[in-house]
């Protein structure tokens, strides 16, 4: 006799679903945070200003900034992260703190990304979004780099665990982990163009070994000029370096952890998700 419909279906692996799904109102402070940093990434390229102005750095942002984050995080807290999901988004961000130290990201050298990568993967974009902003701050009293940079590096980090979480949800086996390393490699250059546009407009008498001409921000010039400026400059003092350097790292961590890693995860959201579904 054969068996019944219904039972094949129950025996079929479901695809991995999100631990902790967000809702219109988190989406929409996700939204507004993700608009604030990058209007304090891109603004000199948007200024209006005369040619060879003296830019400052709109140091308000970097006042909001944190405090839209923290905002955020009460969001997030209050819309679904009880004590298990807050006790692995803990222990995500203190290795993550740890293993940025041993890194120190000596040659592009990042052991953070592909946790980040996991961790989003697993729990959804909310969850990434927060682990990239925990991670960094966590580290970042960890190893003395509190500074100007900081806001910059954890809504960028941000964004790679939020990124991570959005990523087709229907794809397992060796197939998910080809689209985790595409996605981390991706991720690791786009990283490292924001963080240059986070400095560049601000590092004056720019000059590349190999290339004429100055590649500096020029206040008040086409935008299409500015950013061929920036273009040229991330390629020759990043892309080929740190940027690389950052991907392979990263495409090589999933490769080699990413199968055993994302079953434990997997292991301690269907716990968390018990627990939150009981509310």
């Amino acid at each position: 006799m054969s068996a019944p419909a219904g039972t094949a279906a129950r025996t079929r692996p479901a695809p991995p679903g999100v631990a902790l799904p967000i809702g219109p109102r988190t989406a929409a402070v996700l939204a507004l945070a993700s608009l604030a940093g990058l209007m304090m990434l891109c603004w000199p390229l948007l200024l209006q200003a005369e040619p060879g102005q003296r830019v400052e750095p709109p140091f308000v942002f970097l006042v909001l900034l944190p405090l839209v984050m923290v905002v955020v995080l009460a969001e997030m807290g209050e819309g679904g992260m009880d004590s298990r999901v807050l006790a692995v988004l803990g222990v995500l961000s203190a290795i993550n703190a740890v293993m940025r130290g041993l890194g120190a990201g000596t040659a592009g050298i990042e052991l953070v990304f592909f946790l980040l990568v996991l961790g989003g993967r697993v729990f959804g974009a909310g969850f990434g979004f927060v682990l990239g902003c925990t991670s960094l701050f966590a580290s970042a009293l960890l190893t003395a780099g509190v500074g100007p940079w900081l806001p910059f590096q954890m809504i960028c980090a941000a964004w790679v665990g939020m990124g991570a979480g959005l990523l087709p949800r229907r794809v397992t086996g060796r197939a998910e982990i080809a689209l985790l390393v595409g996605y981390a490699v991706v991720a690791s250059y786009l990283y490292g163009m924001l963080m240059n546009l986070s400095s560049w407009p601000f590092s004056l008498g720019i000059a590349v070994p190999g290339h004429e001409g100055s590649l500096s921000y020029v206040a008040g010039a086409p935008l299409l000029d500015n950013l061929h400026r920036f273009g040229v400059y991330t390629l020759l003092t990043s892309t080929g370096g740190w940027d690389t350097g950052r991907a392979v790292t990263t495409a090589v961590a999933i490769v080699v952890l990413g199968p055993a890693i994302l079953t434990t995860l997997r292991r301690a959201a269907r716990r968390a998700v018990v627990t939150g579904a009981g509310r």
